[in-house]
């Protein structure tokens, strides 16, 4: 039997083994996300024009680079310290959409961060007063239900709105769907609170001026970082009535232990997607955060009826606009820089 030369054998050996060995994985690992803010609207350009929810985070945190992320509402934005932000766009369907696309990127490793929901809201004066910060504990959903017009109520009915699957209003016992009340994590938001309730809020003659208008317990109050509880729906509603029915649904669906506060337009279609994003493993639904600056009032002033109060009520025209996107930047940024600077702690264990 003729041999092989020792150098052919040996390449002829390499050869095998190459063609046998699997190939590396250059898969980029995806990055790791500490602290996702999340904001619901801007006005126009990220930076550099009238600020929106957005735009004080990006230019103040360095959010420089990019991520398109075509299957949502807007594209995120990050810093090197791993603080990423994203816009939802208004309303609960774009809120859930935008979170889920950004949840489901496998750009991202979302498994240990915490997320802050930081947005204007209208406020409830019985409870807080304008450019006041609130973390809210239970965000309750105010669009699935059912309506009566209200010239074709009963004459024994409250209000035209009904629990679904009750025949009257506020019915007991209170059965929510799936999507309809939610709980934020309570030691985590009563830590938030601590930590940022000496956060000082700027007042000013005008904001004075305009809280002289209202008679709620709160509403000519100071500026202040205040826990307080939110109600969410797509439908923009204004005046005494509706807010009264905001407290009761609260109320109602909380089974007495929410305080209706604040109202929005986001918040249950973000949390609703975080909750099955739990599910899925991709998010920690424990590590989510809800606050909410008054940049109005969700009522009339004294001397006005609701429709001509409402004609006011534009993005940029609020009494308490910019106040209120200065207060959820300076309030959540204060929990943001802290998550960020104790990470080697807070990755592993949520604060208390």
């Amino acid at each position: 039997m003729r041999l092989l030369p020792c150098s052919f054998a040996f390449l002829l050996t390499l050869a095998c083994v190459a063609q046998t060995a699997p190939l590396p994985d250059t898969t980029p690992k995806p990055i790791p996300v500490k602290v996702v803010v999340v904001a619901m609207f801007e006005q126009g350009a990220d930076t550099g024009d009238m600020p929106g929810e957005l735009q004080y985070w990006v230019e103040r945190d360095h959010l420089d680079t990019v991520y398109p992320l075509p299957a949502a509402y807007h594209d995120a934005r990050m810093n090197a310290d791993g603080e990423l932000a994203i816009v939802t766009g208004q309303g609960t369907a774009h809120a859930a959409a935008t979170i889920m696309a950004l949840g489901l990127d496998p750009r991202f490793d979302l498994t240990h961060a915490y997320w802050l929901i930081a947005g204007i809201a209208g406020g409830n004066p019985e409870r807080v007063s304008l450019g006041s910060a609130v973390w809210a504990n239970w965000v309750v959903d105010t669009d699935l239900s059912y309506e009566i017009d209200s010239r074709e109520i009963p004459s024994d009915f409250s209000t035209g709105r009904l629990p679904l699957r009750k025949s009257k209003p506020f019915e007991t016992p209170a059965t929510p769907l799936e999507g309809q009340v939610f709980q934020t994590n309570r030691a985590l938001m009563d830590w938030a609170y601590a930590l940022t309730k000496s956060t000082p809020l700027k007042d000013s003659d005008h904001l004075r001026e305009i809280r002289s208008r209202f008679a709620g317990t709160a509403a000519n109050n100071p500026p202040q970082v205040l826990t307080g509880d939110e109600v969410s729906g797509s439908t923009y509603w204004h005046g005494k009535m509706m807010n009264d029915f905001a407290g009761k649904w609260t109320d109602y669906f909380s089974k007495g232990e929410g305080k209706f506060a604040t109202t929005a337009m986001e918040d249950t279609g973000t949390l609703l997607s975080l909750q099955y994003l739990a599910k899925a493993g991709r998010v920690d639904a424990q590590r989510v955060l809800v606050l909410r600056t008054v940049s109005n009032y969700d009522q009339q002033p004294k001397g006005m009826d609701a429709a001509a109060s409402l004609s006011s009520q534009r993005i940029g025209q609020y009494g308490a606009y910019l106040p209120s996107l200065e207060a959820a930047y300076s309030v959540g940024h204060v929990v943001v820089m802290e998550l960020i600077q104790g990470w080697n702690i807070y990755r592993s264990k949520a604060p208390q």
